[in-house]
């Protein structure tokens, strides 16, 4: 067997192979042979069909057979003897030869994993956010907490934003009503943009009982089609008003979050201790999405083009399974590829730069590391030995932990030659609230 690459770009390749003809017709034969030993065909005993009849019956088919194999097998030597990594799987192509040719020759066209040079992060600076939790976000997050247990009373007053209410309306557009338009003992709440800012302000100042018409404009990108941009005028009536009643902040609502006392200091603690591991989660992400940025902008690397289409693939089912979770129908999912190619590239690019620090720098996820992980999570549940069980019994859960730890094992590895600037900010400007 004779073999030679051939460079066609960056990184794909073709690699030509010469297979003598003799060593094919040589295991055509074997396993004719072979196959005459259990042939079944009519007129004949088993085993005793003349190596002709075989040859006829079932000669086309070994011959492909053997061509796979021989394919398969002469590839698998020509990639070791060059020590070629392949980033997917080959193309094959015969080449056309003469009757009397001695060779059986093929090619093989198909991408290798690229060289990753690694950057030099000297010069790169990363923020660290430094947030320490005042009694202000305490107060907020128990306000959140307050209003998600709020109650509502019927108010004899004119409904105010805040306010639950009930309407009936009837929207016509050029006189002639529309799909969506019309609607009986509908609620909600003003303030909270359930609907269009221009239908919930005429509501403000209405009594139960009383009518209103005005007109709303529907923005030109709203998302029903056949009405955006377009004028309609609403007859709306207010059937009710209910008023927000927030629950007190005592001992019976810190019973309600599972203060089994009724302490309030105690209660407050604990949403402190709450606000501070979620201050800690969105920390260690911000640094993280820097460490990864910096090592994408810093490295010079060209990702296999067949390892991002396969990535673009993927994200692309992700995307069609999450939609029919919503609903929708999969005939009525059409989703470009170029709307993921960005986001492909760089997650293949990053998936290759890490792989090559993890062996270069020996950042392995070691089994103390999984194991510490793993204790940890299961410390918030009831049964922490059950959930640790859980975990350990199936392999894909427990890869989800070791790739965790993996990436926690780089971005260390990386503030380690980075310059880590430390930045105060505020918990709400952590947590991305305007």
């Amino acid at each position: 067997m004779q073999s030679n690459v051939e460079n066609l770009g960056a990184l794909e390749r073709r690699l030509s192979v010469s297979v003598p003809h003799e060593a094919i017709e040589t295991e055509m034969e074997n396993r004719i042979k072979r196959l005459a030993r259990t042939a079944k065909i009519p007129g004949f005993r088993p085993g005793k069909v003349p190596l002709r009849i075989v040859q006829q019956q079932y000669g086309p088919q070994v011959r492909q057979e053997v061509l796979g194999d021989v394919l398969q097998k002469s590839f698998s030597e020509a990639v070791r003897e060059q020590k070629l990594r392949l980033a997917g799987p080959p193309r094959f192509e015969p080449k056309a030869a003469a009757e009397s040719a001695s060779e059986f020759e093929f090619s093989a066209t198909f991408e290798v994993y690229p060289d990753v040079v690694l950057g030099d992060l000297s010069t790169v600076s990363i923020e660290q956010p430094l947030v320490k939790v005042i009694p202000a976000d305490v107060d907020r997050t128990l306000e959140v907490v307050r209003k998600q247990r709020v109650q509502y009373q019927p108010a004899e007053r004119p409904a105010a934003a805040g306010d639950r209410v009930s309407i009936d309306y009837r929207g016509v557009i050029d006189g002639v009503e529309f799909a969506g338009g019309k609607a009986e003992d509908f609620t909600l709440v003003l303030g909270e943009g359930q609907l269009l800012k221009d239908f919930e302000g005429p509501l403000i100042g209405m009594s139960a009982g009383q009518s209103k018409t005005f007109e709303v404009t529907f923005p030109a990108d709203y998302h029903g089609k056949d009405v955006a941009g377009k004028v309609a005028t609403f007859e709306v009536k207010l059937n009710a008003v209910e008023a927000p009643e927030l629950p007190e902040v005592n001992a019976e609502f810190a019973r309600l979050l599972g203060v089994a006392d009724g302490d309030t200091e105690k209660m407050r603690g604990e949403i402190q201790a709450n606000l501070e591991r979620e201050i800690t989660k969105r920390t260690k992400a911000r640094i993280k999405a820097q460490v990864m940025q910096a090592l994408l902008d810093t490295t010079r690397i060209e990702a296999p083009k067949i390892l991002v289409q396969q990535e673009m693939e993927r994200l692309m089912q992700d995307a069609r399974s999450d939609l029919e979770a919503r609903g929708m129908k999969a005939a009525d999912i059409a989703l470009p590829q170029d709307l993921f190619q960005e986001q492909a590239q760089r997650r293949v690019s990053l998936g290759l730069i890490l792989a090559e620090l993890v062996k270069v720098h020996n950042l392995q996820a070691s089994p103390e590391q999984v194991r510490g992980v793993v204790e940890d999570l299961a410390q918030s549940y009831e049964n922490p030995g059950e959930v640790v069980k859980w975990h350990y019994s199936s392999p894909d859960r427990l890869n989800e932990i070791e790739s965790a730890v993996l990436e926690d094992n780089v971005v260390a590895w990386v503030l380690e030659k980075v310059t880590a600037v430390d930045k105060a900010v505020t918990f709400d400007e952590l947590m991305g609230k305007p």
